[in-house]
């Protein structure tokens, strides 16, 4: 579903009364600048004055396509990717959800994805923010003290995604009214935790599509408008001695004509730039989601991610890549899907060092990228048809590997099902009677097939750890009962399936607490 700017204003005008403040006073602009670092002893213009020496701002610019920033004059963003971190990523589709801005920015804002949050679509109809908040709600949970402030020209980022407990919501109205608002309290007033959302490089893309001269004007626009943000932090009197860190995301891309809502790679694709502390300059990451903002925040504001809430995203300082990841230097180009650009190089059938693929039981012959597991990317794999699911496949990062009976049924083979088994390396055991289990997952049915996960001991039978037989879509905990005395454990995924869909894996995590 893709609606238009006129469309979304409406919508948000008839669903919550707008939540605003008048732009600061020049006589406020002036006291601001007077009390320099005592500006933290009182409110600015309605804002409870912060107490943290850490602070973030987190800038969102509404359906920006990052393929199109080569050709834009964006010189802030630029220098903000050479300060820190770029990291592209793909965004979910349908069966999911659609690719809007109500299922996108609730992602950001919430830390999950919407298969959890619950929006799918712009108009807000049942949401589980109850259940997966706003970071900076979480943020005024864990400290009411701290002072939070939304300001964003699309009225339900901070109307409805970015809850009561947020300290001010202002709906600037235009860019321009945001960008002006915003920049007063980052200069004059003490916001520990800001989010800006800027919205009319999407209005840009509705009419105009995001090969024209004017949706790269509307990114130059609101560069510069991020420019200015910026440039607000720096001003502050007390910045010499705080600890900012600045991300700059997007909801949604746009496709060349103009639109979104659907699954092609200009509508997915999104990205994260970060800058702070323990933030490598020029560095370039291929395992960074949209849902980790939300707990990269929550990190650099002192709040520990408690488990219980199930978040999806993980801060950009805890993630670790895994042992499929350090495959994608060696990944292939095409060879039987010819539907992908010649260029595109994604998979890969060598698995990583310690893991191995059992196909002894796979007919010869098939689509050769998918001939029993494979290790893939996202933009490789979920292209090669769309509107098969694939799309669903957020919770896995970078590499991960893959079994697709579907996709590899589509070329000649012999006579058999698909019938292959993933195999660990041998993990060394301690003693201890327990151990665990996690990886993330997305299996998806779509006609006969079975995926079985196994863990044998010490080179002993395989034993079932876990089934599945039904859609499953999660990252999966589970703890072993060890038998006394093993001193190896290797695990085993095994699919099979007659030209149904697909299992991935990826994270996989074994340890023992002793």
């Amino acid at each position: 579903m893709s609606l238009s700017r006129s469309a979304r204003t409406v919508l948000a005008t008839a669903t919550v009364a707008a939540v605003a403040l008048p732009l600061a006073s020049t006589a406020a602009h002036a006291q601001g600048a007077r009390l320099g670092a005592s500006a933290a002893a009182a409110p600015y213009a309605g804002l409870p004055s912060g107490t943290k020496q850490k602070k973030t701002l987190v800038i969102g610019v509404d359906g920006a396509a990052f393929d199109v920033f080569a050709r834009a004059d964006v010189p802030h963003l630029d220098r903000l990717r050479a300060q820190g971190l770029t990291a592209r990523s793909n965004l979910y589709a349908e069966p999911m959800a659609p690719t809007v801005s109500g299922a996108g920015w609730s992602t950001i804002a919430t830390g999950v994805w919407p298969d959890k949050h619950n929006v799918k679509d712009n108009n807000f109809t049942n949401p589980n923010y109850g259940q997966y908040p706003d970071y900076a709600t979480r943020l005024e949970t864990a400290d009411p003290a701290v002072s939070t402030l939304v300001v964003g020209t699309w009225s339900p980022v901070p109307e409805i995604i970015f809850g009561a407990k947020t300290d001010l919501r202002i709906a600037g109205g235009n860019d321009e009214g945001t960008t002006a608002k915003a920049a007063d309290y980052l200069a004059h007033g003490n916001p520990d935790s800001t989010f800006v959302h800027l919205d009319e490089v999407d209005e840009a893309g509705h009419s105009s599509g995001s090969a024209s001269a004017a949706y790269a004007a509307a990114l130059h626009t609101a560069d510069t408008q991020v420019g200015r943000l910026l440039d607000a932090v720096a001003a502050r009197p007390t910045y010499a001695s705080e600890d900012w860190l600045v991300v700059v995301t997007a909801d949604h891309g746009h496709t060349p004509t103009g639109g979104h809502g659907g699954n092609t790679p200009l509508e997915r694709g999104t990205f994260v730039i970060a800058r702070g502390s323990g933030i490598a300059p020029g560095s370039v990451r291929d395992d960074v989601k949209i849902t980790d903002i939300a707990p990269t925040v929550l990190r650099h504001e002192g709040v520990a991610t408690d488990p219980a809430w199930n978040l999806d995203g993980t801060a950009l300082a805890e993630l670790k890549p895994d042992a499929f990841d350090a495959l994608r230097p060696s990944l292939r180009t095409r060879v039987d899907e010819t539907g992908l650009p010649a260029d595109a190089r994604g998979w890969t059938t060598t698995a990583p060092n310690g893991w191995s693929i059992d196909n002894s039981r796979m007919p010869a012959g098939g689509v050769t990228e998918w001939r029993g597991w494979s290790f893939a990317t996202d933009e490789f794999w979920s292209n090669t048809q769309l509107g098969q699911a694939r799309e669903t496949n957020v919770r896995a990062r970078n590499v991960f590997a893959v079994a697709d009976s579907d996709e590899w049924d589509d070329k000649a083979h012999d006579a058999g099902q698909f019938d292959s088994t993933l195999v660990s390396p041998a993990y060394q055991l301690d003693g201890s009677a327990s151990a665990t289990l996690s990886y993330a997952t997305d299996y998806r049915v779509d006609g006969p097939q079975t995926g079985d996960v196994y863990v044998s001991y010490d080179g002993g039978a395989p034993q079932l750890v876990k089934s599945y037989r039904a859609n499953a879509n999660t990252v999966e905990r589970l703890r072993l009962t060890v038998p006394a005395g093993a001193g190896t454990a290797r695990l085993s995924f095994r699919y099979t399936g007659t030209n149904s869909a697909f299992w991935t894996v990826d994270q996989v995590a074994f340890g023992q607490a002793g």
